[in-house]
């Protein structure tokens, strides 16, 4: 059988990794563009890309798929089918009519539940108790495939979108080896998904990851953790915007909200519309993460009020 490939991040890499050592080594592997990343901008090669060259795996980078020509190489190729895991491109019809069983989505949701671009930080954010890792035939259309296959994880208490991502990765790699068998064989039965249970999760920007005091602290504590590591969630002080880390909701007498109340070694904390969150670890532009308190005393937050 011929597989082929395509995703970009480490959350791809993880399925890519499976099916090599389930011994479904694919044949072509499709992964974006080199980019400039980190403080140096300097050109980086994908996760997916980098362990595809381990492996002497032939990687291809269009920088779109929906041209004559792209469509003809994928064409020659005959695959029987394409694995997509975070690729980051759009895929035409044309081409997923390519593979003779299709094109295979990893998302890391129970779909029809959380399909777009932030899965995992819409399940925090949302305080679901589980989530997971679904298999789905694509279509035309935003992740509204038939699931071929599921598995459900438990969101804990503390955890954070980093932490549940990693779960994630490795589940969709595991799911993945154990159902392809069946889907290469054609056997493998898809389950439509019920349009009425559908939710979306967008892409997320910066001011979505503001702290707002005026939400229950309970609210808050997600925000902090649905954001974590990426882009962080933050609030004002003066002109500052700073970063938390890790916070936990209390329980407080009502207050202003936005004031921060009291302060020790656990970390500050700030009144909301219901109970209070507080702050154990935050981090100012361009320094290191700190203690709470730390921030608390170096700031003389007590009594003072953050935006």
């Amino acid at each position: 059988m011929k597989i082929l490939f395509a995703g970009t991040p480490e959350f791809a890499r993880e399925s890519l990794e499976a099916l090599v050592k389930g011994g479904f080594v694919p044949t072509l592997v499709l992964t974006q563009p080199d980019r400039p990343a980190g403080r140096g901008k300097q050109i980086t090669e994908s996760p997916v890309k980098q362990y595809a060259k381990q492996y002497n795996i032939p990687v291809w980078q269009p920088a779109n798929l929906k041209d004559d020509a792209a469509i003809a190489r994928l064409r020659a190729e005959a695959p029987d089918v394409l694995i997509v895991a975070a690729y980051g491109l759009l895929l035409p019809q044309a081409l997923l009519d390519i593979p003779r069983r299709g094109c295979v989505n990893v998302h890391a949701s129970l779909l029809p539940r959380w399909r777009g671009a932030s899965p995992i930080q819409a399940a925090i954010l949302a305080g679901d108790t589980h989530t997971g890792v679904s298999l789905m035939q694509m279509e035309a259309g935003l992740d509204c495939g038939a699931v071929l296959a599921a598995e459900s994880v438990a969101i804990g208490p503390e955890e954070t979108a980093g932490s549940l991502h990693d779960r994630l990765a490795v589940l969709g790699g595991s799911l993945l080896v154990r159902t392809l068998p069946g889907i290469l064989q054609g056997n493998c039965m898809a389950r439509p998904q019920d349009p009425k249970e559908v939710t979306f999760a967008g892409k997320i920007r910066t001011e979505d990851a503001m702290l707002d005091w005026l939400q229950p602290a309970g609210i808050n504590a997600r925000k902090v953790r649905a954001y974590n590591p990426q882009p962080g969630a933050w609030f004002r002080f003066a002109d500052e915007r700073i970063k938390c880390w890790r916070a936990i909701p209390i329980e407080a007498a009502a207050q202003e909200p936005g004031t921060v109340i009291a302060s020790g070694k656990a970390g500050f904390d700030v009144a909301c519309s219901a109970g209070a969150l507080r702050l154990m670890e935050v981090q100012r532009a361009g320094g290191r993460r700190v203690r709470g308190a730390e921030l608390a005393t170096q700031l003389k937050l007590a009594g003072k009020r953050l935006f």
